[in-house]
Order: C-alpha cells, then structure tokens, then sequence
C-alpha cells in the first residue's frame, strides 16, 4: 500500500458554494489546474479541506462529485479523504461515506478535543478495522493527540493501517516511522513538514504531503527531480511567507481566486482576506508567478 503515499499527495482546498456548503463544481478550475500540473493524488477534507468545519451531513454529495472529477482528470489517480474527528464514530461515519463515494483510502488522526493516553489512541485505530478501505493515519499533534512510541507501534502493527501522513514536523518522531517501514514492506510514509520534505525523501520517505502544493504544485513535483530538488525546496520555503498575510487556509484561496480557480470563501469561524490583505497578497505573489499552479505554460 505504500503507492497510495507515493510522490506528491496534495492536501486540496474544499470549494465552497454561497451557502457554505462543500461544492466541487465551485472549483472544477482548481482541480483541473492541479492535474494540468501533473498531480495525480489528492487528499480532500483534510486541515487544508476545512474538513473538520464541514458537517457530515455535507460532505457524501461532494466527494461523490469530486472522486468522480478526479478520476475524469487523472484516470490513475489516487483519491484519499481524510476522516478525522473528535470521536470514533463520527470519524467511522465518515470513513462509511468515503468508501460510498469511491475513494482509495481514508486518513484518520487520534482523536481530539479530549486529552487522550496512548490506549484510547490504539483503540481509536483498532476500530477502524470496520472501514472497507485502507487507513493512513494522520499524525498532526498541534490538532489532535500525539503519537507515543507505543502507540506507533501498536497502530503501525495493525493490518488496515497502510501509511502514516506525518505533520508533525520533528524528526525523531519521523525515523520512528521510517523505522517501521523499515520492518514492515509496504508501509508508506509520507511528510507533512513543508520545511524538511528534501530531508524525508533523503530519509526514506515516500512521499510528501504539502499544503503549499495547491498554490505550486510543480515546485512540490521537482523535490522528485535530483537536479531541481534543491532549488524546490528553498523556492517552497520562501513562498511560505505567504502565511505571514494570514496564516493557513483563507490565504491559499484568496490566491487561487486570484488566479480564478477556486472561490475565496472559507468556512466560518475562518474568515476572507480584507482589502489591504489582498492586494498584499498580489504583490507578494508577483514574485513567484512562473512556480504558481494555472501558469501559462501548464
């Protein structure tokens, strides 16, 4: 199952219609803009996805249209949705309606809100063996419980657990990871850390999982390409500056608006850029336009 982790994993935007409701059609532009720059993997509904603002009860009609998009856009694509929430239930209801939807895998972080040891972790993923599809669990501690050593290994030992999606940006943690793939084949790891993705993959990771690959996907392509790697990554620490704007999600689509790609709405309690905030963000962006996803040479 490593595949699914393989490469570039683009944790994409969630278009949202007037209502605030998720809508694919709102970012057909996006989607195809992704695949125009040779993405084939998406992860919907993850931190980048406001997953957590949307309700359940929203989410089955957008991932039936947008697995289905995706696999028009890229046939051989993989679709991941991420599945997380505070309780094991909601995150097994959603899960249900992914695999209903067509997906390839669901990511699931421990669970958050509550403080949580190590044992309600290990019986948060020891549930999800109920899920028709494999699991990739989603380390993000700044969000949800952290991983311990124990916990690593006991979910790592689970056979419906595929991969791990690691955000957290420590290293230590990170060769924890590597060191079960190590002994388990076909356990995919993935970096979440934009800062230290070149590192992963000299590690041994598989693959990366960028937020900023929604606005530069071709740069996150590159980190693949051993004469380019180098420039990648010090370009994509740069564009990281974009969150001094605003940090996180309303940012990243108040410049794929720019771009005419996607709407910038985001779900409340985020809120749009004002006025000063974007035309900050244009100038900023100027800079970068031959990296930037929809250029004129994809």
């Amino acid at each position: 199952m490593a595949g699914l982790l393989t490469g570039v994993v683009v944790p994409a935007v969630t278009p949202i219609d007037e209502e605030g409701r998720p809508d694919y059609a709102a970012g057909r532009r996006y989607f195809g803009a992704l695949a125009a720059a040779g993405v084939t993997k998406i992860m919907l509904l993850g931190t980048n996805g406001e997953g957590p603002l949307h309700q359940t009860a929203e989410i089955g009609g957008f991932l039936r249209d947008a697995v289905a998009g995706w696999r028009r856009l890229a046939p051989d694509g993989v679709v991941i949705v991420n599945a997380s929430s505070a309780g094991t239930r909601e995150s097994l209801t959603r899960a249900e309606l992914a695999a209903e939807a067509g997906c390839d895998a669901v990511a699931v972080s421990p669970p958050c809100y509550f403080h949580h040891d190590e044992r309600d972790v290990i019986e948060h993923y020891r549930a999800m063996r109920a899920v028709s599809l494999p699991v990739i669990a989603y380390h993000i501690p700044r969000y949800a419980a952290p991983f311990s050593a124990g916990s690593i290994a006991a979910v790592a030992g689970m056979e419906h657990v595929a991969g791990v999606k690691d955000s957290s940006g420590d290293s230590g943690v990170l060769r924890q990871w590597l060191d079960v793939k190590r002994r388990r084949p076909g356990f995919g790891v993935s970096q979440g850390a934009e800062r230290a993705m070149r590192d992963a993959l000299a590690a041994g990771a598989d693959g990366i999982t960028p937020g900023i690959a929604n606005l530069a996907p071709r740069l996150t392509l590159d980190l693949f390409d051993g004469d380019r790697a180098a420039r990648a990554q010090r370009r994509v620490i740069e564009l990281l500056a974009v969150h001094g704007i605003r940090p996180g999600v309303p940012v990243v689509k108040a410049a794929l608006a720019l771009r005419g790609l996607c709407p910038a709405a985001v779900a409340p309690p985020l809120r749009t850029l004002d006025d000063d905030e974007t035309a900050a963000l244009r100038a900023f962006l100027d800079a970068y336009e031959p990296d930037l996803i929809g250029a004129a040479d994809e």
